[in-house]
Protein backbone atom coordinates (compact mmCIF):
# COMPACT_ATOMS: atom_id res chain seq x y z
CA UNK A 1 0.00 0.00 0.00
CA UNK A 2 3.00 2.46 0.67
CA UNK A 3 4.08 1.27 -2.48
CA UNK A 4 1.11 2.30 -4.35
CA UNK A 5 0.68 5.15 -2.08
CA UNK A 6 4.30 6.52 -3.55
CA UNK A 7 3.62 6.09 -6.76
CA UNK A 8 0.19 7.78 -6.68
CA UNK A 9 2.01 10.72 -5.21
CA UNK A 10 4.90 10.83 -7.68
CA UNK A 11 2.44 10.99 -10.69
CA UNK A 12 0.26 13.40 -8.84
CA UNK A 13 3.64 15.36 -8.69
CA UNK A 14 4.67 14.27 -12.04
CA UNK A 15 1.35 15.78 -13.34
CA UNK A 16 1.00 19.22 -11.43
CA UNK A 17 4.77 19.62 -12.83
CA UNK A 18 3.73 18.83 -16.49
CA UNK A 19 0.79 21.51 -15.86
CA UNK A 20 3.24 24.74 -14.29
CA UNK A 21 6.08 23.73 -17.40
CA UNK A 22 3.23 23.85 -20.16
CA UNK A 23 1.45 26.80 -18.86
CA UNK A 24 5.31 28.88 -18.31
CA UNK A 25 5.48 27.74 -21.71
CA UNK A 26 2.25 29.34 -22.75
CA UNK A 27 2.75 32.13 -20.54
CA UNK A 28 6.22 33.10 -22.30
CA UNK A 29 4.84 32.78 -25.92
CA UNK A 30 1.88 35.15 -24.87
CA UNK A 31 3.49 37.24 -22.85
CA UNK A 32 5.84 38.56 -25.87
CA UNK A 33 3.20 38.48 -28.64
CA UNK A 34 0.49 40.01 -27.06
CA UNK A 35 1.30 40.73 -22.95
CA UNK A 36 -1.28 38.52 -20.76
CA UNK A 37 0.86 35.58 -19.85
CA UNK A 38 0.28 35.59 -16.16
CA UNK A 39 -3.33 34.95 -16.57
CA UNK A 40 -2.51 31.59 -17.69
CA UNK A 41 0.40 30.48 -15.25
CA UNK A 42 -0.57 32.33 -12.31
CA UNK A 43 -4.24 30.67 -12.12
CA UNK A 44 -2.61 26.88 -12.60
CA UNK A 45 -0.03 27.87 -10.01
CA UNK A 46 -2.96 28.58 -7.67
CA UNK A 47 -4.49 25.27 -8.97
CA UNK A 48 -1.64 23.30 -7.82
CA UNK A 49 -2.45 23.91 -4.26
CA UNK A 50 -0.06 27.46 -3.80
CA UNK A 51 -1.27 29.69 -2.19
CA UNK A 52 -1.91 33.11 -3.95
CA UNK A 53 0.87 35.09 -2.63
CA UNK A 54 3.47 32.32 -3.44
CA UNK A 55 2.12 31.26 -6.97
CA UNK A 56 2.16 35.49 -7.82
CA UNK A 57 5.95 35.92 -6.19
CA UNK A 58 7.32 32.48 -7.97
CA UNK A 59 5.30 33.18 -10.81
CA UNK A 60 6.89 36.66 -11.56
CA UNK A 61 10.80 35.49 -10.96
CA UNK A 62 9.60 32.61 -13.52
CA UNK A 63 8.07 34.23 -15.86
CA UNK A 64 12.00 36.49 -15.75
CA UNK A 65 13.27 34.18 -18.23
CA UNK A 66 10.72 34.42 -21.23
CA UNK A 67 11.05 38.05 -21.00
CA UNK A 68 14.43 38.08 -21.41
CA UNK A 69 14.41 35.54 -24.45
CA UNK A 70 11.29 38.00 -26.25
CA UNK A 71 13.34 40.86 -25.54
CA UNK A 72 16.65 39.46 -27.04
CA UNK A 73 14.24 37.70 -30.67
CA UNK A 74 13.02 41.61 -30.81
CA UNK A 75 16.56 43.03 -30.45
CA UNK A 76 16.29 44.33 -33.79
CA UNK A 77 13.36 46.21 -33.38
CA UNK A 78 14.66 47.51 -30.19
CA UNK A 79 18.05 48.89 -31.37
CA UNK A 80 15.89 51.39 -34.00
CA UNK A 81 14.00 52.22 -30.38
CA UNK A 82 17.00 52.94 -28.35
CA UNK A 83 15.60 56.35 -27.34
CA UNK A 84 12.43 55.99 -26.31
CA UNK A 85 13.41 52.97 -24.32
CA UNK A 86 16.17 54.94 -22.54
CA UNK A 87 13.45 57.43 -21.85
CA UNK A 88 10.74 54.67 -19.95
CA UNK A 89 13.17 52.21 -18.28
CA UNK A 90 13.57 54.39 -15.69
CA UNK A 91 9.70 55.33 -15.44
CA UNK A 92 8.98 51.52 -15.57
CA UNK A 93 11.28 49.97 -13.13
CA UNK A 94 11.10 52.82 -10.37
CA UNK A 95 7.61 51.71 -10.91
CA UNK A 96 8.31 47.54 -10.61
CA UNK A 97 9.80 48.46 -7.50
CA UNK A 98 7.37 49.94 -5.77
CA UNK A 99 4.66 47.40 -7.02
CA UNK A 100 6.38 44.75 -5.58
CA UNK A 101 6.79 46.31 -1.90
CA UNK A 102 2.98 47.13 -2.19
CA UNK A 103 2.46 43.24 -2.90
CA UNK A 104 3.65 42.55 0.56
CA UNK A 105 1.87 45.03 2.24
CA UNK A 106 -1.82 44.81 0.89
CA UNK A 107 -4.22 42.29 0.03
CA UNK A 108 -4.54 40.61 -3.17
CA UNK A 109 -7.60 41.76 -4.14
CA UNK A 110 -6.70 45.79 -4.02
CA UNK A 111 -5.86 45.89 -7.45
CA UNK A 112 -7.59 42.43 -8.58
CA UNK A 113 -10.90 44.28 -8.38
CA UNK A 114 -9.81 46.50 -11.02
CA UNK A 115 -7.78 44.35 -13.19
CA UNK A 116 -10.87 44.15 -15.79
CA UNK A 117 -11.22 47.41 -15.95
CA UNK A 118 -6.99 48.23 -16.48
CA UNK A 119 -7.42 45.66 -19.01
CA UNK A 120 -10.00 47.22 -20.88
CA UNK A 121 -9.09 50.03 -21.09
CA UNK A 122 -5.62 48.85 -22.59
CA UNK A 123 -7.93 46.85 -25.46
CA UNK A 124 -9.48 50.57 -26.15
CA UNK A 125 -6.13 52.34 -26.69
CA UNK A 126 -4.75 49.50 -28.34
CA UNK A 127 -7.98 49.89 -30.85
CA UNK A 128 -7.56 53.59 -30.84
CA UNK A 129 -4.10 53.70 -31.64
CA UNK A 130 -4.23 53.98 -35.57
CA UNK A 131 -6.63 56.44 -35.59
CA UNK A 132 -4.41 59.04 -32.68
CA UNK A 133 -1.31 58.31 -34.62
CA UNK A 134 -2.66 59.18 -37.80
CA UNK A 135 -4.13 62.19 -36.50
CA UNK A 136 -0.78 62.52 -34.91
CA UNK A 137 0.96 62.45 -37.81
CA UNK A 138 -1.25 64.71 -39.46
CA UNK A 139 -0.43 67.71 -37.06
CA UNK A 140 3.08 66.85 -37.14
CA UNK A 141 3.44 67.23 -40.95
CA UNK A 142 2.55 71.03 -40.65
CA UNK A 143 4.24 71.46 -37.14
CA UNK A 144 8.07 72.54 -36.98
CA UNK A 145 10.90 69.69 -37.73
CA UNK A 146 11.60 67.97 -34.48
CA UNK A 147 8.29 67.89 -32.88
CA UNK A 148 7.48 64.44 -32.87
CA UNK A 149 6.95 61.98 -30.13
CA UNK A 150 9.43 59.90 -27.96
CA UNK A 151 12.39 61.64 -26.58
CA UNK A 152 11.15 64.85 -28.99
CA UNK A 153 7.76 64.70 -27.97
CA UNK A 154 6.10 67.73 -26.38
CA UNK A 155 6.14 68.06 -22.68
CA UNK A 156 2.53 67.56 -21.91
CA UNK A 157 2.71 64.22 -24.09
CA UNK A 158 6.15 63.13 -22.72
CA UNK A 159 5.16 63.72 -19.09
CA UNK A 160 1.70 61.33 -19.61
CA UNK A 161 3.66 58.58 -21.21
CA UNK A 162 6.31 58.89 -18.26
CA UNK A 163 3.58 58.64 -15.47
CA UNK A 164 1.65 56.47 -17.21
CA UNK A 165 4.57 53.64 -17.41
CA UNK A 166 5.29 54.44 -14.29
CA UNK A 167 2.05 53.88 -13.03
CA UNK A 168 1.41 50.36 -15.27
CA UNK A 169 4.89 49.24 -13.83
CA UNK A 170 3.50 49.75 -10.18
CA UNK A 171 0.61 47.38 -11.24
CA UNK A 172 3.38 45.12 -13.30
CA UNK A 173 5.42 44.83 -9.73
CA UNK A 174 2.24 43.76 -7.76
CA UNK A 175 0.10 41.41 -9.94
CA UNK A 176 1.21 42.27 -13.48
CA UNK A 177 -1.12 40.17 -15.48
CA UNK A 178 -1.85 41.89 -18.58
CA UNK A 179 1.14 44.39 -18.06
CA UNK A 180 1.70 44.02 -21.47
CA UNK A 181 -1.43 45.38 -23.07
CA UNK A 182 -1.52 48.16 -20.74
CA UNK A 183 2.03 49.25 -22.16
CA UNK A 184 1.29 48.35 -26.03
CA UNK A 185 -1.99 50.75 -25.28
CA UNK A 186 -0.50 53.97 -23.91
CA UNK A 187 2.28 53.60 -26.39
CA UNK A 188 0.20 53.27 -29.44
CA UNK A 189 -2.05 56.13 -27.87
CA UNK A 190 1.10 58.70 -26.74
CA UNK A 191 3.68 57.64 -29.68
CA UNK A 192 4.08 57.37 -33.49
CA UNK A 193 5.76 54.03 -33.33
CA UNK A 194 4.88 50.84 -35.42
CA UNK A 195 3.31 48.21 -33.53
CA UNK A 196 6.30 46.04 -34.06
CA UNK A 197 8.46 49.01 -32.70
CA UNK A 198 5.89 49.33 -29.88
CA UNK A 199 6.23 45.44 -28.87
CA UNK A 200 9.72 45.13 -28.71
CA UNK A 201 9.94 48.46 -25.84
CA UNK A 202 7.03 46.61 -24.23
CA UNK A 203 9.02 43.25 -23.91
CA UNK A 204 11.78 45.76 -22.46
CA UNK A 205 9.73 47.82 -20.10
CA UNK A 206 7.79 44.36 -18.83
CA UNK A 207 11.01 42.36 -18.31
CA UNK A 208 12.70 45.23 -16.33
CA UNK A 209 9.99 45.22 -14.03
CA UNK A 210 9.56 41.30 -13.60
CA UNK A 211 13.17 41.56 -13.00
CA UNK A 212 13.47 44.47 -10.41
CA UNK A 213 10.41 42.61 -9.11
CA UNK A 214 11.78 39.51 -8.47
CA UNK A 215 15.23 41.29 -6.68
CA UNK A 216 12.95 42.60 -4.10
CA UNK A 217 11.16 39.44 -3.40
CA UNK A 218 14.33 37.27 -3.15
CA UNK A 219 15.39 40.13 -0.38
CA UNK A 220 12.19 40.30 1.52
CA UNK A 221 9.81 37.80 0.94
CA UNK A 222 12.12 34.76 0.53
CA UNK A 223 10.24 32.70 2.48
CA UNK A 224 7.47 32.73 -0.40
CA UNK A 225 9.28 31.45 -2.91
CA UNK A 226 8.73 28.05 -3.96
CA UNK A 227 11.81 27.15 -6.23
CA UNK A 228 10.69 24.30 -7.93
CA UNK A 229 7.95 26.05 -9.10
CA UNK A 230 10.10 28.96 -10.13
CA UNK A 231 12.43 26.73 -12.07
CA UNK A 232 9.36 25.06 -14.22
CA UNK A 233 7.77 28.35 -15.17
CA UNK A 234 11.32 29.55 -15.63
CA UNK A 235 12.11 26.88 -18.53
CA UNK A 236 9.02 26.69 -19.89
CA UNK A 237 8.59 30.63 -20.02
CA UNK A 238 12.46 31.04 -21.65
CA UNK A 239 11.40 28.33 -24.68
CA UNK A 240 8.09 30.09 -25.00
CA UNK A 241 9.51 33.43 -25.09
CA UNK A 242 11.53 32.16 -28.10
CA UNK A 243 9.30 30.61 -29.31
CA UNK A 244 6.69 34.07 -29.16
CA UNK A 245 9.88 35.95 -30.59
CA UNK A 246 10.21 34.41 -33.61
CA UNK A 247 6.30 34.22 -34.38
CA UNK A 248 4.94 38.02 -33.11
CA UNK A 249 8.17 39.43 -35.63
CA UNK A 250 6.14 38.04 -38.54
CA UNK A 251 2.54 38.71 -37.78
CA UNK A 252 0.97 41.43 -40.00
CA UNK A 253 0.08 44.61 -37.38
CA UNK A 254 -3.56 44.52 -38.26
CA UNK A 255 -3.33 40.29 -37.04
CA UNK A 256 -1.03 41.40 -34.12
CA UNK A 257 -4.00 44.06 -33.08
CA UNK A 258 -6.67 41.53 -33.38
CA UNK A 259 -4.84 38.83 -31.23
CA UNK A 260 -4.65 41.35 -28.59
CA UNK A 261 -7.99 42.71 -28.38
CA UNK A 262 -9.54 38.80 -28.87
CA UNK A 263 -6.90 37.26 -25.90
CA UNK A 264 -7.57 40.06 -23.68
CA UNK A 265 -11.15 40.08 -24.23
CA UNK A 266 -10.48 36.31 -22.93
CA UNK A 267 -8.94 37.45 -20.49
CA UNK A 268 -11.90 40.21 -19.01
CA UNK A 269 -13.95 37.16 -19.18
CA UNK A 270 -12.26 34.63 -17.12
CA UNK A 271 -11.62 37.01 -14.60
CA UNK A 272 -15.09 38.10 -14.34
CA UNK A 273 -17.14 35.17 -14.48
CA UNK A 274 -14.62 32.21 -13.10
Amino acid sequence: MTVELALTDALVAGGKGAAILAAGFWAGMINVVVGSGTLVSFPVLVLCGYSPLVANISNNIGLVGGGLSGTIGYRSELRENAALARVLLPASLAGGIAGALLLLVLPDEAFGTVVPALIAVGLLMVVAGPFVQRAAARRAAAAPEGAGTGTAAPPARRLGLLSGIAVVGVYGGYFGAAQGILVVGLLSILTAESLQSVNAVKNLLVTGVNLVAAVVFMAVAWGSIDWPAVALIAVGATLGGMVGARVGRRLPPRLLRALIVVIGAVAIVNLVFF
